[in-house]
């Protein structure tokens, strides 16, 4: 296998990683008193980066105040000759966050970066440096491409808690070194409180931290704002976030669960009704606390593809802003489906575009596992499959053309990655198995959640022929991440074959399952 070394690349901040999960961000960056002067801007919540590609990417930080955003980056950690990029003025108008995009980046390095936070009214006046590293996408195909995807965390009020040690799965996907992380969704769950302890079903105790943002259902701006800060009080999604990229994507428990646009509230919990006033304040959050190279455009959307060097491009979906209404959804015909037409028609352009060796699939809902929304009491369908297990209806007809597209343009090694259902899985799709047949035969792997409840596994439509080839999920609803039950997904792929190697893995960084694939396939 070409792949760089594994693992050891990532050189600063990793330390013993495995071993200081209790250590604190400041203290593993290296501390600086000389900084620590009252009045200078701080930079509590850490470092991230996103969207890093072959020559560029994204920079994250907020500020406990007004300031000034610095980055400087440097090929070694002395950052000696760095470059210095100016990036915007952090105020109140984006909760003291922002991000400042790098460009002209070598590719396939190794870039060390450091955010220095400034007063507006003397660019003097700088706060401590928190520092960061990743590594630019390579333009070699010999080197290889690792990432690790998951999704689902901080649900069904198991939030931080220190006795379990954090958000410790993190720790596990650090330790394989990857390229970047894919976040599928659920980043936080708006619409679940956080309690200070939960009694779990054997005696014991779950003790959560809470914030007042986490004491019940976000509606205002800035609840929806506290619930991501929230999470960056845990120490390990911090580190991580100082030397992984991310590409993020959202789902329902962003805004609240199984969310559609027009769509009115029955929930008693909420004031605010209208799910669109709830949606416009949760991308305005989402926006703010993630860099998403995409959100800052005109139309402000979250799907996109990233370009990884020749061997990957990752097309990220949004299965939740374009979507028509959750119902019975057994029309016959069905123009808007869970795309949308206009995101349909651009998934279908950039696929026939990419010239990538694979085509991953990010999507933030599973294709042909029914998940049912029966919030108002109606047998509604949440995703895409309905449980007939005949021709396409409803918004498998969006799914069926796609597929039917992918086979007859000949676009190969689609791969479809995703989350949501709170366990994990691999379901091989097959036309010779399926009531619909035309299309080729592809994977889709399901991982998740990072910390939150896991579920029974859901069944299977047999519209595409699903077969599942591996699970492993609980038998009772709910199970809190002490019980175990949590997943991470790893990404392989050799520069030499162009082999992609799938491995299922829990929390800890047990392999459960492997699945080679070839390359050159259509579908897959």
């Amino acid at each position: 296998m070409s792949h760089r070394p594994f693992p050891g690349r990532r050189s600063v901040l990793r330390g013993s990683l495995a071993a200081s999960a209790a250590l604190t961000l400041p203290t593993a960056l290296g501390s600086a008193p000389a900084f620590a002067l009252s009045g200078r801007p701080k930079a509590g919540w850490g470092v991230q980066t996103g969207d890093v590609t072959c020559d560029s990417g994204l920079v994250w930080v907020r500020s406990d105040r007004p300031a000034r955003m610095i980055v400087e980056t440097s090929a070694t950690e002395s950052f000696r000759g760095a470059r210095r990029w100016h990036g915007p003025l952090l105020g109140a108008d984006t909760d003291f966050t922002g991000t400042t995009r790098l460009r002209g980046l070598p590719s396939g390095e190794q870039i060390h970066y450091r955010v220095l936070l400034a007063d507006p009214d003397d660019p003097r006046r700088t706060g401590e440096p928190v520092t960061g590293t990743f590594r630019t996408a390579s333009a070699r195909r010999r080197d290889g491409v690792r990432f690790v995807w998951s999704g689902d965390l901080a649900g069904q009020g198991w939030g931080i808690n220190p006795d379990f040690g954090g958000y410790r799965i993190y720790n596990a996907m650090a330790a394989l070194d990857p390229d970047f992380f894919i976040c599928s969704g659920d980043n936080i769950y708006a619409d679940g409180p956080i309690s200070a302890s939960v009694t779990l079903p054997d005696g014991s105790t779950w003790r959560n931290i809470t914030t007042e943002e986490k004491s019940k259902v976000a509606e205002t701006l800035a609840e929806f704002r506290g619930n991501f800060r929230y999470n960056l009080l845990d120490d390990n999604l911090k580190r991580f976030n100082a030397q992984v990229p991310s590409i993020i994507q959202w789902d329902d428990h962003e805004v609240t669960n199984n969310w559609y646009p027009g769509e009115i509230l029955g929930d008693t919990r909420y004031t605010e009704k209208n799910v669109d006033v709830l949606a416009a304040r949760a991308r305005q959050a989402f926006s703010e606390y993630y860099p998403i190279s995409t959100l800052r455009r005109p139309d402000g959307r979250v799907y996109r593809v990233v370009n990884h060097g020749p061997l990957l491009d990752v097309f990220v979906l949004d299965m939740r802003t374009y979507r028509n209404a959750n119902s019975t959804d057994d029309q016959p015909t069905d123009a808007q489906g869970i795309l949308g037409a206009e995101q349909l028609k651009w998934l279908k352009r950039e696929l026939s575009r990419s010239r990538a060796v694979w085509k991953v699939i990010a999507s933030d809902m599973p294709l042909g596992l029914v998940v049912p929304d029966t919030g108002d009491g109606k047998p509604n369908v949440e995703a895409v499959a309905q449980g007939d297990p005949g021709a396409p209806r409803g918004r498998e007809l969006q799914i069926a053309e796609l597929l039917r597209f992918i086979k007859h343009r000949r676009i190969t090694g689609t791969v479809w990655l995703t989350a949501d259902v709170h366990y994990t899985s691999a379901q091989h799709y097959q036309p010779s198995r399926a009531a619909f047949t035309d299309f080729e035969p592809f994977w889709e792997f399901v991982s998740g959640p990072l910390n939150a409840g896991a579920f029974p596994a859901n069944t299977l439509d047999n519209t595409f022929g699903p077969e599942r080839v591996f699970i492993k999920a609980p038998t009772t609803a709910n199970v809190s991440p002490a019980g175990g039950y949590q997943f991470f997904g790893e990404v392989d792929i050799d520069g030499d074959s162009g082999e992609l190697t799938v491995r299922l893995r829990e929390s800890d960084g047990t392999v459960l399952f492997t699945q080679v694939l070839q390359p050159g396939r259509v579908g897959q």
